[in-house]
């Protein structure tokens, strides 16, 4: 087998040594939940105020973007969102061992792809933070229209509409996107890491 003839290198550097020149503990901070439950919005703040207010060293993965690189060619069937998921789950992997604070927003909908990505990452650095929203709430916002087209039939397995969505049973945190802001939800997640001492107080 090709794999036989595979063998991967011992670095000198290692993620302990890459973590203390950035003066932080690197952590995967994985966002699920459905479409238009804010999660790209509540990611993109998360890493502005980590890196200005904090000056955090962070990386964030974006479903959308990905999708339209590394993982492009990739469809929506189960197999299809399996991979995706894999994939950015090694990529968390090679950012988190670079001492980074990743951040990823990706709907992730089934929670065996969820714990595979956490069985990736040094235990209790992969944190599963959900963001919670009411279906009938993510599908009046529709940002990007994409309920309205599920609906009509011209997207299949849609999640939520036409494939299913395994909320967390455990999650390290869940924000609840449709009672709260999007600043509330970030300082929700700001002070679960500063209580676990992922990030200190400036100053």
């Amino acid at each position: 087998m090709a794999e036989d003839n595979i063998f991967p290198h011992l670095h000198q550097v290692d993620q302990n040594l890459r973590s203390g020149l950035k003066n932080q503990h690197p952590v995967v901070i994985w966002l699920t939940g459905l479409s238009g439950s804010g999660k790209s919005t509540i990611a993109n703040a998360l890493e502005y105020r980590l890196a200005n207010d904090y000056r955090s060293h962070t990386y964030l993965l974006d479903g959308d973007n990905i999708r339209k690189g590394l993982n492009a060619g990739l469809g929506f069937s189960d197999e299809d969102r399996k991979e995706n998921i894999r994939r950015v789950g090694e990529v968390s992997k090679i950012l988190y061992n670079a001492g980074l604070i990743v951040i990823t927003a990706f709907i992730s909908p089934f929670r065996a792809d969820r714990e595979m990505v956490r069985g990736m990452i040094e235990p209790g650095a992969f944190w599963e933070v959900f963001v919670s929203c009411p279906l009938e709430v993510c599908m009046q916002r529709d940002p990007k229209g994409l309920y309205r087209k599920a609906l009509k039939g011209e997207i299949s397995e849609f999640t939520g509409i036409t494939s299913p969505y395994e909320e967390p049973l455990a999650p390290e945190l869940q924000v609840k996107s449709d009672q709260y802001s999007v600043d509330e939800c970030v300082a929700q997640i700001i002070g679960a890491m500063l209580e676990k001492q992922i990030i200190k107080q400036p100053g």
